[in-house]
């Protein structure tokens, strides 16, 4: 058993277990932590080796830590503290998920201690002298198409199928009026990439939102789910941020394909305007000059590389939320994206979902993941929806789309 196993029990399960390894001394009383540690050092006495895994945070100073997923990633007196040498030995940097030998705290240290790497991003230790780096990647169109479509009753991923395509390394934003379906949307998202493309590596970031639509979002979704909520400080949202974009850009290094879905990217673009220091230059709505360069760099880490994996980024974007921050923050961020779908409060209202103007909506160079076939026959279906209104435009597409199995048939039917 592992230290990443022992922290996902409860403390009766875990006292339970002390008692079962015969730990020495009084165990009723004890914390959590002070329980574990008990159960590791009796553990290490029988077994001689104890293993735990987790994601580097690399200090100033030059060692860091390993900060477990169960907590966000966040600081905590469980973590596994890495020295220096073991860091400039293999090169590691932040984002690193590593696994390893580890050793309970002796006396007056406060942390569990590294002793042996024995896995980098799930590759053996040598395979890191390989790796490029991220930023020097030759960044490229999205090329390889996520296929979205699942069944035949999943209407809302079949139209974005054929209307907003997602690609291998595609930046796209989700703009959102409240109350449009936005969150059911990415948990569809999330399932369908999941089901149709499993070796993804999916990460759903929810940056201050409500708890149990973290709650809800975790049961639904198959993928890994970070968060900092409406009630934690705006401090906690950038730093969970930014450990998600340096482990996603660790695994690309590594030749995998990532998909952060963020929501959303507007309420990060605050987060950091609270945190930044003020440079004197405020934008309207109170939004620093320099408080969205940080945001910016996040969206703008998605791209398909040249060289091997890819990281796509589907953030949400709200507006007339009445917020005139929430404004300024998305005119920063329209047009940055390669992909962009709208999402209309007048459908919601009327209860027609998916609330898609998809008038508006639309991936940039989509020949680049259309056949020539499809990329034909939506040319045509897009001339014929762009002459109807945007309530017309997507009952016209439901209703089609209702009578055929798949999109092939759809696009096929097109001729008829």
């Amino acid at each position: 058993m592992d230290l990443n196993e022992l922290q996902a029990l409860r403390i009766k399960e875990l006292s339970e277990l002390a008692q079962s390894l015969n730990v020495n001394g009084v165990i009723s009383g004890l914390n959590k932590q002070e329980l574990i540690v008990k159960i590791l050092e009796a553990q290490a006495e029988k077994v001689g080796a104890v293993f735990a895994r987790g994601v580097l945070e690399v200090m100033q100073d030059g060692y860091g830590f390993l900060r477990s997923p169960d907590f966000n990633y966040m600081p905590g007196p469980d973590d596994i503290y890495v020295s220096p040498s073991q860091i400039k030995r293999f090169g590691l940097k932040t984002g690193h998920q590593i696994s390893g030998q580890i050793r309970p705290p002796k006396a007056k240290e406060r942390f569990y201690a590294l002793l042996k790497v024995e896995m980098i991003n799930e590759e053996p230790p040598e395979k890191i002298k390989e790796c490029i780096l991220f930023e020097n990647f030759t960044p490229l169109y999205p090329d390889k198409k996520f296929v979205l479509e699942t069944d035949e009753k999943n209407l809302s991923m079949r139209i974005m199928d054929l209307m907003c395509p997602i690609g291998m390394g595609q930046r796209g934003l989700i703009v959102a009026q409240p109350k449009t379906g936005k969150t059911i949307l990415l948990q569809k998202l999330a399932n369908a990439i999941g089901k149709n493309h499993p070796k993804t590596k999916r990460i759903v970031l929810l940056i201050d939102e409500r708890p149990e639509e973290v709650t809800d979002m975790k049961r639904n979704v198959d993928a890994e789910v970070v968060s900092s909520t409406f009630d934690e400080p705006p401090e906690r949202h950038v730093s969970v941020s930014d450990m998600v974009l340096q482990k996603a850009k660790r695994m690309v290094e590594y030749g995998n394909d990532v998909v952060i879905m963020l929501d959303s990217i507007t309420r990060l673009g605050r987060a950091h305007n609270a945190v930044i220091p003020h440079s004197g230059k405020i934008l309207s709505g109170g939004v620093d000059f320099n408080a969205l360069k940080k945001p910016k760099q996040f969206l703008g880490a998605a791209r398909n590389t040249e060289e091997g994996g890819s990281l796509t980024i589907i953030a949400t974007a709200l507006i007339d939320t009445g917020s005139r921050a929430d404004e300024v923050i998305f005119e920063e961020f329209k047009g940055t994206g390669n992909m962009e779908l709208v999402l209309d409060r007048r459908l919601s209202d009327r209860r027609i979902f998916p609330a898609f103007d998809i008038i508006k909506s639309g991936t940039r160079k989509e020949e680049l993941l259309l056949s020539r076939k499809q990329l034909g026959r939506m040319w045509i279906l897009r001339k014929l929806l762009n002459a109807m209104k945007v309530e017309e435009a997507i009952q016209f597409m439901l209703d089609r789309i209702k009578r055929t199995k798949t999109n092939d048939e759809f696009l096929d039917t097109m001729s008829q």
